[in-house]
């Protein structure tokens, strides 16, 4: 039975300052670099020792990984990068402190451009600060200039396809360090999440969220291995 364990990145600055971070290529806090450790610890506890660990290009998922995978006795793990599994593109937000942007917009505007299935933000201006078109981590692709947690999923999952769950179906046990869109990408998928409930589904930074699975990768359970610390989780079929 293949294991999986998804790990949001710790605190970032951004999150820390309270900004939409999306794409911006923020690093973690000392607060953040803590919990990445504790998550490493947790991880050795759990005696679960990945075959790989995949995570995105931002700095914040790569060093919370890495960082875990020291705290936990596991370097040696190899380590497999990708922007699909970047956090959501927060278009015309990025950068923007969220307690000013819920002001100017309302709160419920706000929390439907977060936390809603499929309706993006504005999109991001061409030429912009936080433009990252002429990027090189993200040469040759159609890159977004906003995304919905629909479309975020839609980047997501082929890479989950193709790259992810062959892993887990031979049998491998996977880490993915990544952001907390992209894994609520991963979990509506995998727990077959409504559109409409997969607002309240929330990933705390930090936390490693253990899912066993089946040999169709179906949860068979599921637990954060920090408890203190878990947020409610989707119910499994």
């Amino acid at each position: 039975m293949p294991r999986l364990i998804l790990l949001r990145h710790g605190q970032s600055q951004w999150n820390l300052e309270n900004r939409f971070t999306g794409w911006v290529d923020v690093d973690l806090t000392a607060e953040g670099e803590a919990q990445a450790r504790r998550s490493g610890e947790l991880i050795a506890e759990a005696g679960f020792r990945p075959a790989v660990m995949f995570t995105s290009v931002l700095t914040r998922a790569k060093r919370t990984g890495a960082l875990a995978l020291s705290s936990a006795g596991l370097s040696n793990i190899p380590v497999v990068e990708d922007w699909r599994l970047n956090e959501r593109h927060y278009g015309g937000l990025t950068g923007l402190d969220k307690a000013e942007t819920a002001l100017k917009h309302g709160e419920d505007q706000v929390k439907i451009w977060r936390r809603s299935y499929d309706i993006p933000p504005p999109p991001l201006e061409a030429g912009s600060e936080w433009d990252f078109s002429k990027d090189a981590r993200y040469a040759g692709q159609a890159i977004p200039d906003t995304e919905s947690l629909k479309t975020t999923l839609d980047r997501v999952l082929p890479y989950w396809n193709a790259a992810i769950a062959p892993r887990l179906k031979a049998g491998e046990d996977v880490l993915i360090a990544a952001h907390g869109n992209s894994l609520r990408a991963i979990v509506k998928h995998l727990f077959n999440v409504p559109d409409d409930q997969i607002v309240g589904v929330e990933i705390p930074t930090g936390n490693p969220l253990e899912i066993d699975l089946d040999a169709d990768l179906n949860p068979v359970s599921a637990r954060y291995l920090d408890a203190a610390r878990a947020t409610e989780l989707p119910a499994i079929s």
